[in-house]
């Protein structure tokens, strides 16, 4: 039998099978405690430290990782420069372009920011006076 028929046909199968199977045996029991937010055990307390964050530090971290991979893929690229030649320089600079387009169109459109009046909105929300 054919490793790619094992890997693309017969896995795939297997896993919606298993699933299947889970769903259809598995029991189904919510209760109070189970549809809470806070289901690790905590109950949420009133003035605790755990706060929710503001939507700009996801965004500038997402940008912070895909700039971070760009610069990992343009490792090998410079360490195998000299077998790639020329064509794989210019498929190189075409993804640095691109990336770089999304990163400017970003900085355009403002995501990136980090403004101090929505930090100490959300702040000023959590805190409360016992």
């Amino acid at each position: 039998m054919n490793s790619l028929l094992i890997i693309f046909i017969f896995i795939p199968i297997l896993a919606l099978i298993l699933l299947l199977v889970n769903l259809l045996l598995s029991p189904n029991r919510p209760d109070s405690e189970k549809v809470l937010t806070y289901e690790c055990g905590f109950s949420p307390i009133l003035g605790q430290t755990r706060n929710t964050f503001h939507i700009s530090f996801f965004l500038i971290a997402l940008a912070f990782l895909i700039l971070d991979l760009e610069i990992l893929l343009f490792f090998p690229i410079s360490v195998s420069l000299s077998q790639i030649g020329t064509f794989g320089l210019v498929i190189a600079l075409i993804f640095f372009i691109v990336l770089t387009i999304g990163y400017v169109i970003e900085i355009l459109a403002g995501n990136l920011k980090v403004s101090n009046h929505s930090l100490s909105r959300n702040q000023s929300s959590t805190h409360h006076s016992i």
